[in-house]
């Protein structure tokens, strides 16, 4: 690709050399190799242009940088934009050229992961070749990658939208987190539709207010989908309304589900302890579902994901239909075994608390014992929210356990404090091994147990070490040391 074919997203200005030859695209100056393009975007702690020089010996052909952060006396080319960070999605986007047909991004706080699980799920049961980019990683056919990042660097989310395409994948669902949005990774995406499933209390440490946190999350709506695409909104949360209206102004067509939805109207669900039994409305006609996943929660995310699919081409009845085959994401109230008592064990994710209440609750209507929770706050992360989350524990379970989740560079001693003063009766075993291990230990018949904060990660940060760590594994562990 030569530089002129960046021009549409470029502002490469009279006098530089158009027939420029790009090997490559990085904002890592350390990554840079001959013949690559580097973009030197602001950053926490330095801005990009600091590594300029850095790069242009390692090779790069043209620096793209801030108008404002220019460096002076570069051999190469330099290429200055008013905002880096949309300059490298924009490129990204266009060097790497190919995307699955229909992409649909999924914003909120929580059930960002099952949503695009699910929407990948009813679009395979009709028949597409389709995949889910999110928190767990990569699904897709043929392709199954653990990641770590709720929403990749737009390099690697645009090398990877490729490559989907090559393999014959021809709609994707991805997670866009608050820092994703704010951060441009998107905005390369050509996007045919997005999805809000609701707000709370999260990224405290990096967004100031809830009113910022909320803006980031409307860049979805008000800037990155095109007019007159489709909006699929949770109608049921305290966020809803804004969100419906920031929608409306940006020309969107607004389909609402949930209770108080007009596209896709909850009208009747029933709990059991493994499957929920609902009625839901579309179009005035009413579909009977059996949907195999406990939780309020679930069938809201299911909601969303079959107003994504039918929002998007899919038939309702068949959308609807595929929701009874659904499997939950990994690491959300994922049953990971049962006691010899019948006492069954769940493993979530659930590290905010919006989500631990849910949860919580989600369990209490099918528990006849009591309910048991494990659980953390992590590290180097909102500090604010741990008290308000030990309240929440010692509130709706029976038996809460205070341990350690991954307190990264934090004294795990002084995060555990946090929790337990807002925790009175509650239980501190810092070792989450020991904690586990104890919870299981307890269960008796018709108890429910709750190992939340972790989920599907498969390690545990301490200090600056990630020790291996499966909530999943230390379950089965236990329970088969219980029953030995």
């Amino acid at each position: 690709m030569k530089l002129a074919d960046l021009a549409a997203v470029l502002p490469v200005a009279p006098g530089l050399p158009a027939d420029l030859e790009v090997a490559g695209i990085t904002s890592d100056s350390r990554a840079v190799r001959p013949g690559m393009i580097f973009v030197a975007v602001p950053g926490v702690k330095a801005d990009g242009s600091a590594f300029a020089a850095d790069a242009e010996a390692r090779g790069a052909v043209a620096v793209i940088t801030g108008r404002q952060t220019a460096p002076a006396r570069l051999a190469v080319p330099v290429i200055p934009v008013d905002d880096p960070r949309l300059a490298l999605a924009r490129i990204a986007a266009r060097f790497y050229g190919r995307q699955p047909q229909t992409m649909v991004a999924v914003t909120g706080t929580s059930g960002k992961t099952s949503v695009v699980s699910f929407t990948r799920q009813i679009w395979e049961q009709v028949g597409f070749r389709a995949a889910s980019i999110g928190t767990t990683g990569v699904i897709a056919p043929g392709r199954n990658d653990y990641g770590s990042l709720t929403t990749p660097d737009p390099i690697a989310l645009h090398m990877l939208l490729a490559e989907l395409a090559a393999a014959g994948v021809d709609h994707a669902a991805m997670e866009a987190s608050s820092h994703g949005l704010v951060q441009r990774r998107l905005d390369g995406v050509r996007l045919a539709a997005g999805a809000f499933t609701n707000l709370g209390r999260d990224h405290m440490d990096y967004h100031p207010t809830v009113e910022d946190y909320l803006a980031a999350k409307l860049r979805l709506f008000d800037t990155l989908l095109p007019r007159g695409a489709p909006a699929v909104i949770f109608a049921d949360d305290a966020y809803s309304a804004p969100t419906i209206e920031a929608a409306r102004a940006a020309g969107l067509a607004v389909h609402t589900v949930g209770r108080h939805g007009d596209f896709l109207t909850l009208k009747r669900v029933e709990h059991e302890r493994y499957r929920q039994r609902a009625e839901i409305e579309h179009a005035g006609v009413i579909h009977e579902i059996d949907l195999p996943l406990a939780g309020d929660f679930q069938i809201y995310n299911a909601l969303v994901a079959a107003g994504l699919a039918i929002a998007t081409g899919t038939d309702a009845s068949k959308a609807l239909k595929a929701l009874e085959k659904l499997k939950g994401a990994p690491g959300r109230l994922d049953l990971v075994g049962t006691a010899a008592n019948g006492a069954p064990v769940y493993v979530d994710y659930a590290h905010k608390p919006e989500a631990l209440e849910n949860v919580l609750s989600s369990v209490r209507p099918f528990t006849t014992g009591r309910v048991i929770v494990v659980f953390g706050c992590g590290g180097d992360r909102d500090r604010g929210k741990r008290p308000i989350m030990g309240e929440i524990a010692t509130r709706l379970a029976d038996v809460t356990i205070v341990t350690d989740d991954n307190p990264r560079s934090e004294v795990p001693a002084d995060i555990r404090a946090a929790i337990l003063a807002a925790a009175p009766g509650a239980i501190e075993i810092g070792d989450r091994h020991e904690a586990i291990r104890a919870a299981v230990d307890m269960l008796k018949a018709g108890d429910t147990l709750i190992v939340a904060g972790k989920g599907h990660e498969e390690g545990q940060t301490i200090g600056a070490e990630t020790l291996p760590f499966s909530d999943h594994e230390e379950v089965r562990k236990a329970l088969r040391e219980r029953a030995a």
